[in-house]
């Protein structure tokens, strides 16, 4: 009897019968997984994963009967799944594991925390999918609860609507949106329908399978969209689509289209997010701690993403940082190995906001460049310091998006019905309970877009944060609250968020339209009467006579705030910052480009236009 040592696992063989990638011998017969009976001519997970099927999958290779060797299967056909994959991927990978079972996407309890601060009356519990400990950024123990323990209305809708995209689910339905769990869910790629399309005869053209049994090291564009097509929709606006939620009303040549996405939506092109166009997908500018987690335990997924625009672009005054390669096990140095390029010793990496390095972006000759991951495309990164734009006096509280952002999704007029006399599928408890939930918007808007400030201090988009309207049918199926509007902090206001639509423009938002559309300053769109010193949206609530749209109305020349912005440390604009911001139209009118010599810094007003130049042009 012979031992090998073959990609770190222990096999013992034997002359007359041995275990060899999936397949048992034993004289002149064949069985085994990848036996011509069973699986044969599946692919192999990867290069790196050429080993015995059931180190990953369990079950019993030597057994003919398929009942018998599957019988004792970890985690099924999903052997990523966070059931098993401490027994699974977390044998090998074990520093992976400690950070996913921790990331935000897998804890969910920034989504569990705010739909909280939307739905009910927020008391400070954070809440975990499943339950998790760990530590936080500062070092301090956590240990949050599984929202199956939050019978509060936010955590039933989490567990019935929000969980069927987190990772730890297997969504196994609805066209382009099917994604297996745990580490699944981002590494193996589902097709449209989420059938299987490899070489295995036995399974193919059927579901729910993920399109081939290969890992994706790098997950591809259309991973990240089966989850992020819904709420921000973070996903399609990048790639240029947007939903209409027209039930198929055919758009072209009599077909519903161009493109059909989950949930019976038509998708329709508009302009791409510039990184898009470059030929950028979403790992390209996100790192794996983006989505992978740190190992840190967050509330909130702004305090996680580690990425931000001066990160590669600089500021005004200064040229985005950097740290050159010292260890030849530096995290650029080991992610790389995965990529069509590779990072070396000595290297001057770009750091994150966190300052960590990318593993993607470097400075080479005074330059900076970006590779894309997966095929390694060379892009020279435009800085912005000296640049007159960048520098116009009071705009470095700004995000780089603010500006730059070509469209911004807002749904408004979320109205959710709570059926309590129809059963609805509790995704985190497994089981069916009464409580059903249903929704239907009253319009959607792309631009332009209301400003706020956000987590970090600075002005940035705001969207409808659970802008919701409630409807109750009791267990009798009898309406016992109609349209009901959520109190916040004490007040019966409209909700929104601070929000990055990924869609970013070339060119940025002019100064006129900024400063000149009061839809950006938060008073909303189509405005019917600005007699009588009041300024309100066309956009009524016919259940509580306020505007759908805006933060903001004036009525009889006294200021009533409608609304409020529902993260941590974010808030409307005050009323010094609305005034800067409409009394720049003074100077606008006549000098629309942000030149350095008249917006580089602060001035009066009272005495730049009271000078001989000016005074006259004011008569």
């Amino acid at each position: 009897m012979l031992k090998y040592i073959i990609a770190g696992i222990s096999l013992t063989v034997c002359a007359a019968a041995f275990v060899y990638f999936g397949f048992y011998h034993t004289g002149k017969t064949v069985v085994g997984c990848m036996s011509e009976n069973c699986h044969a001519g599946i692919e192999y997970p990867s290069k790196n994963h050429e080993i015995p099927c059931e180190q990953c999958h369990g079950g019993d290779p030597k057994a003919a009967d398929k009942t018998v060797a599957h019988a004792d299967m970890l985690g099924g056909r999903n052997p990523g799944d966070p059931s098993v994959w401490d027994k699974t991927c977390g044998q090998c990978h074990q520093y992976q594991l400690e950070r996913v079972s921790r990331t935000l996407m897998y804890t969910a309890t920034g989504m569990i925390k705010n739909s909280q601060q939307a739905w009910d009356d927020y008391k400070g519990k954070l809440y975990s999918t499943h339950g998790a400990d760990g530590f936080d950024a500062e070092g301090n123990p956590q240990k949050r609860p599984s929202v199956a323990e939050l019978e509060e209305l936010s955590g039933e809708l989490y567990r019935k609507f929000c969980a069927a995209c987190h990772v730890g689910y297997d969504k196994l339905e609805g066209y382009r949106a099917h994604h297996s769990s745990g580490c699944s869910a981002c590494h193996f790629n589902h097709s449209v329908e989420g059938t299987y399309k490899g070489g295995d005869k036995s399974i193919h053209g059927k579901g729910p399978y993920p399109e081939k049994h290969e890992i994706s090291a790098l997950p591809s564009n259309d991973v990240c969209l089966t989850c992020h097509n819904r709420s921000g929709r973070i996903a399609l606006s990048y790639e240029g689509f947007y939903d209409g939620n027209n039930s198929l009303v055919p758009t072209k040549d009599g077909y519903p289209g161009p493109d059909l996405i989950d949930g019976v939506r038509n998708v329709r092109h508009m302009q791409a997010d510039i990184h898009f166009d470059f030929g950028m997908e979403c790992i390209d500018c996100h790192t794996s701690a983006d989505m992978m987690g740190d190992g840190y335990m967050y509330e909130n997924m702004y305090m996680q993403i580690e990425t931000a625009c001066e990160d590669c672009h600089g500021t005004e005054k200064e040229l985005p940082k950097t740290q050159k390669v010292t260890k030849e096990n530096s995290r650029p140095v080991r992610e790389s190995q995965n990529y069509a390029f590779r990072v070396n010793y000595g290297d001057e990496m770009v750091l994150t906001s966190k300052g960590r390095m990318y593993s993607n972006v470097r400075k080479e000759n005074g330059k900076y460049y970006l590779y894309t991951k997966r095929e390694g495309k060379r892009i020279e990164i435009k800085t912005v310091k000296g640049k007159d734009n960048h520098g116009v006096y009071g705009h470095d509280r700004m995000e780089c998006y603010t500006c730059h952002s070509n469209t911004v999704v807002q749904c408004y007029g979320c109205h959710t019905s709570y059926d309590k006399s129809e059963k609805m599928t509790d995704l985190i408890k497994g089981e069916d309970t009464f409580g059903s939930f249903s929704e239907k918007e009253d319009f959607r808007t792309l631009f332009p877009f209301p400003l706020g400030v956000n987590q970090r201090g600075r002005i940035s988009p705001v969207t409808p944060g659970c802008q919701t309207f409630l409807t109750v049918m009791d267990e009798k199926g009898e309406m016992v609250m109609d349209d009901y509007v959520f109190n916040y902090r004490g007040e019966k206001n409209f909700k929104f968020a601070p929000f990055y639509s990924h869609n970013t423009g070339k060119k940025a938002v002019s100064c006129e339209t900024c400063h000149g559309k009061l839809a950006f300053a938060g008073y909303g769109q189509g405005l019917v009467s600005v007699s009588k010193k009041n300024i309100n949206s066309a956009y009524l609530c016919d259940k509580c006579d306020k505007p759908l749209d805006s933060l903001y109305s004036i009525k009889g020349g006294k200021q009533d705030v409608i609304s409020d912005v529902v993260r941590d440390h974010s808030r409307i604009l005050n009323n010094n910052e609305l005034a800067s911001m409409v009394r720049a139209n003074q100077c606008i009118v006549c000098h629309e480009k942000g030149e350095g010599r008249i917006y580089g810094k602060k001035f009066s007003y009272d005495s730049v236009l009271s000078d001989p130049v000016h005074k006259p042009l004011l008569r």
